[in-house]
């Protein structure tokens, strides 16, 4: 199936599901950070909404944050690799992203097309799964497949922000329920916190790494390669490997090193 590039109207319908309450559940609500559980019928593709204001923290600081790869690598610890394979437009482009989940699971792996648009005083990033001919499947990973997930940051004036996180994935493995339980009351809140924390150092950081340099503001700087959409195509989740990882106890599992802090 060919991939097209977000328009207008996809973002303003992710928008609308950031800021809809129906059909929503909250699931956690602590320190700033909400979390809602999507009402649907599919047990292996949850879609998940999360929260948090960021107080003393700028949109567009947020928003450069979570483009910056190279600032990533600072904050993102369940990251192992990330990189970009190429730019389809100015305000598009496809990328490898990878992250530890707790052993004895396996690591999984996503290959996205992601779009972004400043849009007022919001920023939107959205991506989705894609298939690249030069980018198949690892060995000892589990390719993943991202059906929706992004970002809508919104500014709350001139030192303030609301920071939303969706995302509908499907992990392609058969999880046992205290992972998806985990999910929801513990990785996606220090997720949104991490990344809180990570922009209030960012300004900093910032100012001793390439201030100027900032591709996904100013589109002339970006050095990579073109690509064209039709070499892309929409990854389907029927066409990968289905693992069966339900068995797998809580007590067997061993977490990173940060998450117990």
């Amino acid at each position: 199936m060919p991939v097209q590039i977000p328009d207008d109207s996809d973002f303003s319908s992710f928008k609308d599901q950031c800021l809809s309450s129906d059909a929503w559940t909250s699931r956690y609500n602590k320190g700033g950070v909400t979390v809602w559980c999507h009402e649907q019928e599919s047990r292996s593709v949850q879609k998940l909404k999360m929260r948090i204001v960021c107080k003393d923290v700028k949109a567009e600081t947020l928003y450069d944050v979570l483009h910056d790869t190279s600032y990533r690598r600072k904050w993102d610890t369940n990251m192992i690799e990330t990189y970009d394979i190429g730019r389809l437009t100015v305000n598009a482009d496809v990328g490898y992203y990878s992250w530890k989940c707790p052993s004895p699971l396996k690591n999984r792996d996503f290959v996205t097309m992601r779009s972004w648009l400043p849009l007022g005083s919001d920023y939107l990033i959205i991506n989705y799964s894609v298939k690249h001919p030069q980018h198949p499947p690892k060995k000892d990973y589990v390719r993943a497949v991202s059906l929706l997930t992004g970002y809508l940051i919104q500014s709350n004036g001139a030192n303030c922000s609301t920071l939303y996180y969706l995302t509908q994935v499907d992990p392609r493995g058969s999880l046992p329920k205290w992972v998806v339980n985990r999910v929801s009351q513990f990785v996606a809140p220090k997720a949104m916190r991490k990344i809180y924390k990570a922009s209030l150092k960012y300004p900093e950081w910032k100012r001793r790494h390439d201030p100027g340099l900032k591709p996904w503001m100013f589109p002339e700087q970006n050095c990579l390669p073109c690509i064209s959409a039709s070499e892309l195509t929409l990854q389907r989740a029927a066409s990968l490997e289905n693992i069966d990882e339900s068995n797998v106890s809580e007590e067997r599992t061993h977490q990173s090193d940060d998450e117990d802090t």
